[in-house]
């Protein structure tokens, strides 16, 4: 696999994110309210960031140098979104089982993805 292959499956995943993340907070807004809506979405941010910070974190090591801000937000990504996500759903009504099922957006673009390059690569 090539770095164009590699940029395009990444535009991809990205791409699988967001529609994966507005349409399943589209779709529990509608099936059960706002807290639900709003959990899904808050899920899928936190799972979008999570991504983010990962992507960078690796491009920051495959470089000569890790700047040291990448590396900080790497040590604390973890405590940071689950610091956050206790806050919101502890002090909040959105549904947690909305929040938890948000989470899983960035896992399910990543085995959308796989599949299309399975697909394609038998051709």
């Amino acid at each position: 696999m090539t770095e164009a292959d590699l940029a395009v499956a990444l535009a991809r995943i990205r791409k699988l994110i967001a529609v994966f993340g507005m349409g399943g907070t589209a779709a529990a807004f509608a099936w059960r309210g706002w807290p639900a809506g709003l959990g899904f979405g808050l899920g899928a941010v936190i799972s979008w960031l999570n991504f983010r910070w990962l992507h960078q974190l690796v491009d920051a090591i495959g470089g000569k140098s890790i700047r040291r801000g990448i590396a900080v937000i790497a040590g604390l990504r973890y405590l940071l979104l689950g610091g956050a996500a206790y806050v919101i759903l502890r002090f909040s009504k959105i549904s947690r089982p909305a929040a938890l099922s948000g989470l899983f957006v960035t896992a399910a673009a990543v085995i959308v993805e796989i599949i299309i390059e399975l697909r394609y690569a038998r051709n």
